[in-house]
């Protein structure tokens, strides 16, 4: 009986050294979690669409990416020798055109998206309108909760208006204007955090 169980209580060590040496070996195996991505979501340097206007102003308009708004840069044409009301107007002029392209392929691939269409136009305070107020051409209640929030935002902290984070807005008609505010809460849920706004009146 003794010899015949022999080779199977030779046999446990062996077994269990291999078990033991398995355990030791798993912990060097690679593990492949694939390639790293190729580009980071909503972070993009284009300095050649920034310039594509040639010469004028520098100035960052908001796009959508992702669920916030995040800030590119851009430049705006103004003409020599414009200053004042009719240079704050060309400016935002040109801040809503840039705000209704298309992004570039590269800021689609990344990921940016605009809720802001083409055709509004900006002008300058109605009589009884405070005198950094902006006239759209379309009512800024009319606008998209997105659309409003990158308005808001770009023209907020812009050469068009005091750059205190918030901006005068009316409509075309004889409603008077209000004043919109940037806020966190706005760049970074736009969609469901529409730009807090008070009434402003006096010239």
């Amino acid at each position: 009986m003794t010899v015949r169980r022999l080779p199977g209580l030779l046999a446990l060590p062996v077994l269990a050294a291999l078990l033991a040496g398995c355990g030791i070996r798993s912990t060097e195996v690679p593990t492949d979690f694939g390639p790293a991505p190729s580009r980071v979501r909503c972070s993009l340097a284009d300095p050649g669409r920034a310039t594509q206007s040639g010469t004028g102003v520098p100035v960052q308009v908001f796009l959508l990416c992702g669920s916030s708004l995040v800030a590119v840069d851009r430049s705006v044409p103004v003409p020599d020798g414009a200053a004042g009301a009719e240079r704050r107007v060309l400016v935002a002029q040109g801040l809503l055109d840039q705000l209704a392209q298309s992004p570039s392929a590269a800021e689609k691939e990344a990921g940016y998206t605009t809720d802001v269409r083409g055709g509004v136009t900006v002008s300058g305070p109605g009589p009884d309108d405070p005198d950094d107020a902006l006239r759209l051409s379309a009512a800024p209640g009319s606008l998209t909760s997105y659309a409003l929030a990158q308005v808001v935002c770009t023209l907020s902290d812009s050469a068009a208006t005091e750059g205190d984070g918030s901006v005068v807005l009316g409509g075309p008609g004889t409603q008077p204007p209000r004043r919109y505010a940037c806020t966190s809460g706005v760049r970074n849920r736009p969609g469901s955090s529409e730009p807090p706004s008070s009434e402003v009146t006096g010239g």
